[in-house]
């Protein structure tokens, strides 16, 4: 596809990473080596830059990371972030007051110098949330804020996301209040861990992997978009591609979406067909 400029945007989990969580030694290879020789090619996921930077060690690219589901954008070469979404403050209070009606303990995004995201939580936190944070507490790009008596209302001045994962039928119903009777953007979908637990992110109006990619798009001047998924809210992005890829590993409805289904995240598949489709 050498006579049009193609941005490759690839999911993480599920889709570029392996079963075990990482960037195969082989994708990373392949996807350095074809960044170099001029393949624009980045990534769109609902992480923080704290976990993509550890993730994509050995993997070389040259392009924005659309992260936190395209609320900012993480460049790599500076190490910070850009074209960042804040909720407004207002919102943000309805937002938190609407997670305590629904019984949910939101985490907070914030960011702190354009360098460190601190996350608020206050409250009393299931297994699953308890191991999120013992596995990041550490990391360098984040700090954890947790049960500070002024924290989360000190964080709504500055929000960038409200995330939480807890029981599927609460955490939808919450997402459904939010989607009709707040000015905001929410992206809710299954645990690809375990089918019982539903993650909820919101954000500011307007903000979607979707619209991320295409103002990429739009900044590099590529003629031609190829988007790679597996899960929910994987599908507007799929939907703005000129190429809707598909892992074999995906869900139906993103299966259902995608013009091409190909092999699944153990067969480092998205760097084979972005290598056949430069080439």
């Amino acid at each position: 596809m050498r006579g049009n400029k193609t941005l490759y945007v690839t999911d993480l989990d599920g889709t570029l990473l392996t079963p075990e969580g990482c960037v195969s030694d082989r994708s990373a290879r392949m996807i350095t080596d074809l960044t170099r020789q001029g393949a624009l090619i980045t990534v769109a996921t609902a992480r923080t830059p704290a976990t993509v930077e550890l993730l994509l060690t050995d993997t070389h690219t040259v392009l924005p990371a659309i992260v936190m589901t395209g609320a900012t954008l993480w460049n790599r070469s500076t190490m910070s972030y850009t074209d960042t979404s804040f909720l407004d403050p207002i919102t943000a209070d309805d937002i938190a007051g609407r997670f305590a009606r629904h019984g949910v303990a939101p985490f907070v995004y914030t960011l702190d110098d354009n360098k460190l995201l601190k996350v608020y939580h206050n409250g009393e936190m299931n297994e699953k949330e308890r191991d999120f944070v013992a596995i990041r507490r550490s990391l360098a790009l984040k700090q954890f804020i947790i049960d500070d008596p002024k924290g989360l209302g000190a964080s709504l001045s500055e929000a960038i996301m409200f995330f939480a994962m807890g029981d599927r039928e609460r955490v939808f119903a919450l997402a459904d209040d939010l989607r009709e009777n707040v000015d905001c953007s929410v992206s809710n979908y299954v645990d690809i861990f375990g089918a019982d637990t539903g993650i909820l992110e919101v954000f500011a109006p307007r903000i979607s992997k979707a619209e991320a990619v295409k103002r990429l798009a739009k900044s590099v001047n590529a003629d031609r978009i190829v988007v790679f998924g597996d899960n929910l809210n994987d599908i507007p992005m799929l939907q703005v591609a000129d190429a809707a890829v598909a892992v074999g590993n995906a869900l139906p409805e993103v299966k259902d979406v995608a013009d091409v289904v190909i092999g699944d995240n153990t067969t480092d598949a998205v760097a084979r067909y972005i290598a056949e489709d430069f080439n």
